[in-house]
């Protein structure tokens, strides 16, 4: 199991990799907020815990998944959705942390996309050998405004694709502090994580957590 600490590539100042018309990697752009977002990250699922979800099939997501925003992303047998109310507890989803609002403008405006005030922030935690499968972010309802997407704690390998699930994709290591920023042309671009492989890292230990924002109501 490779084993990583809080001082990989530390002074590595953050770049930019383009990865399709409108998409773009922010390499270690999230890199000196991490320990502030990581102590939001179990404030936040303190009060709306992180949970296994469940696909209109009935089948569970690998990934644990929590929310916070003016409303959250569910998944059940009634289908893909946002609500502004947490299922599980029947309370709203805790409010967006400003650090939150202000990285992901940061990280928009740098992948060419001014103005950006999320309202949604997905919170996954990965495992080693969990995964997320292609799929397309269309449950929004303007989906002029891009999608905003941080990696903290363990690396993984994100693919994006095209516009049909049989197209070809890219895989893209990710890692500490790197974000992802598609929009435009490519905002319902089909993309997924592969499976993780066993990995530590000092700030997480064993997991991966990924912040999706997203413009959804």
């Amino acid at each position: 199991m490779t084993t990583y600490n809080l001082f990989d590539d530390a002074d590595d100042a953050p770049w930019t990799e383009t990865l399709a018309p409108g998409a773009v990697v922010l390499r270690r752009f999230a890199a000196a907020d991490a320990s502030a977002l990581l102590t939001a990250i179990h404030q936040l699922t303190g009060q709306a815990p992180l949970r296994h979800m469940l696909t209109p099939n009935g089948f569970q997501m690998s990934v644990t998944m929590s929310n916070c925003g003016d409303v959250g992303w569910v998944s059940d047998r009634h289908g893909y959705r946002y609500d502004a109310v947490d299922p599980a507890s029947g309370q709203p989803w805790p409010a967006l942390p400003p650090l939150f609002l202000t990285l992901a403008a940061g990280a928009a405006a740098a992948a060419g996309y001014a103005d950006f005030v999320p309202d949604a922030c997905l919170i996954n935690c990965y495992l080693p050998g969990t995964k997320m499968s292609l799929h397309q972010d269309r449950d929004e309802r303007d989906t002029s405004q891009p999608i905003v997407s941080v990696s903290l704690g363990i690396p993984a390998t994100f693919q994006f694709g095209g516009a049909r699930r049989t197209d070809p994709s890219v895989k893209v290591a990710l890692t500490h502090g790197d974000v992802v920023v598609w929009g435009g042309p490519t905002r319902l671009n089909f993309h997924g994580v592969l499976p993780l492989k066993p990995a530590s890292h000092a700030a997480t230990g064993e997991r991966r957590f990924n912040l999706t924002f997203r413009k959804a109501r």
